[in-house]
């Protein structure tokens, strides 16, 4: 399987597919055809077969999908079958909600520690993760294997703190600051910017107003 061939709208599907099929494991379901899973889903059987067919298809015609083979098998994909140690930059509001989410660590990702440069903030710990000095950021990720870091900063001080993460060895970044970041190839981005998810929203919401007029 070549991941480089594999398009951004399938990528984004499979955490939906992983969700669906846990909730199938909870419910004690066996085993599922396409057709099920479409009618759960809203997505079409047809792409549902072609979606897993990109990375071998285990189905079985006449039987369906095994929910608890496809669940595993999806989670590897996603390298959600490992652990992930990762940081947060940041200690405000939103980084304090992310380090209080629990359900990260069920799917494998451990935040280890935030960074900070408020005085008020450093030493204390949120779901015992501690908060950190920002001079303390290099040796710890080189000390503790971390490789994915969040950035919950202002944008003013996102760049430069994206060039000494990657120049420490971060290969992973899950950015909230609003800008973009100029990473290296091998260095992956995943933007969040909560405002442009909201503005999107309201655009499908005047759309949805202007067919009611």
């Amino acid at each position: 399987m070549d991941r480089k061939n594999i398009s951004k709208a399938v990528i984004q599907r499979l955490p939906r597919y992983y969700r669906y099929l846990g909730e199938l494991l909870e419910e004690q379901t066996l085993r599922i055809s396409s057709q099920e899973l479409s009618e759960r889903m809203h997505v079409t059987s047809s792409q549902i077969r072609q979606d897993l067919n990109q990375f071998g298809g285990f189905g079985q015609q006449g039987y369906g999908y095994n929910v608890e083979v496809l669940y595993h098998e999806i989670g590897k994909i996603l390298g959600i079958d490992r652990k992930h140690n990762m940081i947060v930059v940041g200690a405000g509001n939103l980084a304090q909600a992310i380090a209080n989410y629990t359900n990260f660590e069920r799917r494998g990702f451990v935040i280890r520690a935030l960074f900070d440069r408020d005085p008020k903030l450093i030493g204390r710990t949120f779901r015992d993760i501690p908060v950190y000095p920002m001079e303390q950021l290099e040796t710890f990720i080189r000390e503790n294997d971390i490789h994915m870091a969040a950035i919950c900063i202002p944008k003013g001080s996102a760049i430069p703190v994206a060039e000494r993460l990657v120049s420490c060895g971060i290969k992973a970044i899950w950015n909230f600051a609003h800008t973009d970041l100029n990473v290296p190839e091998d260095v992956v981005v995943e933007n969040v910017h909560l405002s442009e998810s909201l503005m999107r929203l309201s655009y499908r919401l005047a759309g949805s107003d202007a067919k009611e007029e």
